[in-house]
This record gives structure tokens, C-alpha cells and sequence, in this order.
């Protein structure tokens, strides 16, 4: 976002939430069969959502793993539409493994989490379709707003096939990929 004139400071640049996490992923779910579906104005993805939800049950079992199970953080699952963020909010609610986090979990939009930080940011790009169509995720600043939001982690689930024709995106996956965070939603589907 920034040409690189944006670096963090020597202090903080490596710290991560447990050792050996890494505090970038996206998670790719092209192929996946994870189409956008658009009802009544609003677009949302249930396949996405509930696939970014059992990576985040199993990252915070992983972390008790790591701390003995004291942990103390701040969850922030972020979507740039409307439907999805409801579907989120109603499988969060209900998601067994999600129960003693939600206190610190906050489910919104990213216009809503400006200004917002949160130490795990998840972000749904909820757009999957043939045409390529990806309607607010092709506003660069607001994309800005959102993978901002996290201090330690951050963790993009979306369909590279369908965000990777815009270089914005294609630039991303390639780093996330370089930084050793990039994988595929199939290996969720195995869990």
C-alpha cells in the first residue's frame, strides 16, 4: 500500500503470537467449488465462511496448544459485504469451538473497523465466480482498511482465480506465497 516507505519498527517487525506462526496467510479456495451467492441485493459465501471458521478454531486450539491455554487476545472477522458479515455473525455464534472467544471477537464490515485494530484479523473476500467480477474488493483503500486491522496475524480466505486478475491481488498472493503463508482450502476440507 505504501511503496514500501512504511516499515515496522525492529521492535516489533518479527513478533508473532506463538513461535514458528506465521503473520500472514491467505488461504486459497479456488477449485474449491465455493461459488458467491447473490440473494436479494446482498452477496455472500457460505462454503468460505464456514471453511475460514474451522481454519480459526483450529488456530486458536493451536495457540492454547502453544501458552497452556492462557490467552488473552482480540478477534476481528472482517467482510466487504453486508450478507456475508450476517453469515459469519450466525456460525460464530453458534460454532462450539468459538464459544469462550467471543467476548474478544468482534464480526463486522470493513467500513465498520476503521479506525479499529485487533490482534488476529480473518478477512472474507466472499467473491468466487467465473466472470471475474469482484465488485468492492477492487477498492484498493478500503482493502488497505481492512488487512490493517490485525497487530500479530492476519489471515485472507479468497478464490485466487477469481481475485488474481487484478494486480493488486495477484501481488499479494505472491508475497503471502514468498513469506511461506500461502495454502489451499483443500487442506481444510481434509480436517
Amino acid at each position: 500500500f505504501y511503496s514500501g516507505d512504511l516499515q515496522a519498527s525492529e521492535a516489533v517487525a518479527k513478533h508473532t503470537l506463538f513461535a514458528g506462526d506465521k503473520p500472514v496467510v491467505f488461504i486459497d479456495t479456488a477449485g474449491c467449488g465455493f461459488e458467491e451467492k447473490q440473494e436479494g441485493g446482498g452477496i455472500s459465501n457460505a462454503e468460505e465462511a464456514n471453511a475460514m471458521l474451522q481454519h480459526l478454531a483450529t488456530y486458536l486450539q493451536q495457540m492454547a496448544g502453544e501458552s497452556d491455554g492462557k490467552i488473552s487476545f482480540s478477534i476481528g472477522i472482517i467482510s466487504p459485504y453486508r450478507h456475508q458479515v450476517a453469515w459469519l455473525k450466525e456460525q460464530v455464534l453458534s460454532h462450539p469451538q468459538l464459544q469462550a472467544f467471543l467476548p474478544n471477537t468482534t464480526v463486522n464490515t470493513i467500513d465498520s473497523f476503521q479506525g479499529q485494530e485487533r490482534d488476529i484479523v480473518y478477512i472474507s473476500l466472499t467473491r468466487s465466480n467465473a466472470d471475474n467480477v469482484i465488485g468492492f474488493l477492487s477498492e484498493i483503500r478500503r482493502m488497505n482498511v481492512a488487512m490493517t486491522r490485525a497487530r500479530n496475524k492476519l489471515v485472507v480466505i479468497g478464490d485466487s482465480a477469481t481475485i488474481a486478475q487484478f494486480p493488486f491481488y495477484a501481488d499479494f498472493i505472491e508475497y503471502v506465497e514468498q513469506a511461506g503463508g500461502y495454502m489451499s482450502a483443500w487442506e481444510l476440507m481434509g480436517d
